[in-house]
C-alpha cells in the first residue's frame, strides 16, 4: 500500500519514469503545451516547475543542473533564452492543467498542460483597462463621445470645403483682374494708334467739302 507516499510511479520503473518525464519536459518547453493523461500531467508539473525556477538565474551552475534533468542542449538554451525572461516576475505556478475529457478505449482522463505565460487567450493585460464602466449612464457617455467625434469630423470636412471654395474664388478674382488690365492696355494702344488716322481723314473730308462749295459758287457766277 502507498499510504503517505506522494510519488506516483505511473506503473513504471525508476529509469523509465525519469526518462519519460525528461522527454515530456523537453516537449513542453519546446511546444509550450502538450496533451497527456491527467496523472502524467500532475507528475510532470512537480518535475518541471523546479527546473523553471532554476532557469531564472542564468549561470553555468544552473545550466549544468538543468541539463542533468533534461539531457538536451538545445532545449536548455531555449529555456534560458526565451522562457526564463518571461517567467522572471512569476513566483511559482508556471504551468496550467486544463481537463479535456476521457480517452476512447481505456477511458483515461485526458488534459492539456501548458505554460501560463505563453497562452494569449487566458492572459489578462491590466494596462489595457483604461476606463471603468458602470451601470449608470455608461452607454450615454460613450454615445456622447462618439457623437462629439462625428461632429468634429464633420466640422473639419466643412472647414476644408470652405477653404477650397475661398481659394478658388480668390484665384477667379485674380484672373478677372488680370483680364481687365489686359483689356485696358489693349484699348489704350488702339486709341493711340487710331487717333492720328482719324485726324487725317477728317481734315481731308473738310478740304474736299470746301473745294466742292467753291466750285459750285463759281458755276453759279458764270451762269
Amino acid at each position: 500500500m502507498r499510504h503517505g507516499n506522494k510519488v506516483n510511479h505511473l506503473g513504471k520503473k525508476t529509469g523509465h519514469r525519469k526518462a519519460m518525464l525528461s522527454n515530456m519536459a523537453c516537449s513542453l518547453i519546446e511546444h509550450k503545451r502538450i496533451t497527456t493523461t491527467l496523472a502524467k500531467a500532475k507528475t510532470l508539473r512537480v518535475f518541471v516547475e523546479p527546473i523553471l525556477t532554476k532557469s531564472k538565474t542564468d549561470s553555468t551552475h544552473s545550466r549544468r543542473v538543468v541539463f542533468s534533468y533534461l539531457q538536451n542542449k538545445d532545449i536548455v538554451s531555449e529555456l534560458f533564452r526565451d522562457i526564463a525572461p518571461k517567467i522572471a516576475e512569476r513566483n511559482g505556478g508556471y504551468t496550467r492543467i486544463i481537463r479535456t475529457g476521457h480517452r476512447l478505449g481505456d477511458n483515461a482522463e485526458m488534459c492539456l498542460i501548458e505554460l501560463v505565460d505563453f497562452n494569449e487567450l487566458y492572459s489578462h493585460d491590466e494596462s489595457k483597462k483604461t476606463t471603468r464602466r458602470s451601470r449608470r449612464g455608461g452607454s450615454k457617455k460613450t454615445d456622447v463621445v462618439q457623437n462629439s467625434e462625428v461632429s468634429t469630423e464633420e466640422t473639419t470636412t466643412e472647414e476644408v470645403v470652405q477653404d477650397a471654395v475661398e481659394e478658388t474664388t480668390a484665384e477667379e478674382v485674380v484672373q478677372d483682374a488680370v483680364i481687365v488690365e489686359e483689356t485696358d492696355t489693349v484699348n489704350e494702344v488702339t486709341e493711340v494708334e487710331v487717333s492720328p488716322e482719324t485726324e487725317i481723314t477728317t481734315s481731308d473730308s473738310t478740304e474736299s467739302s470746301e473745294a466742292s462749295e467753291e466750285s459750285s459758287e463759281e458755276e453759279k457766277k458764270e451762269e
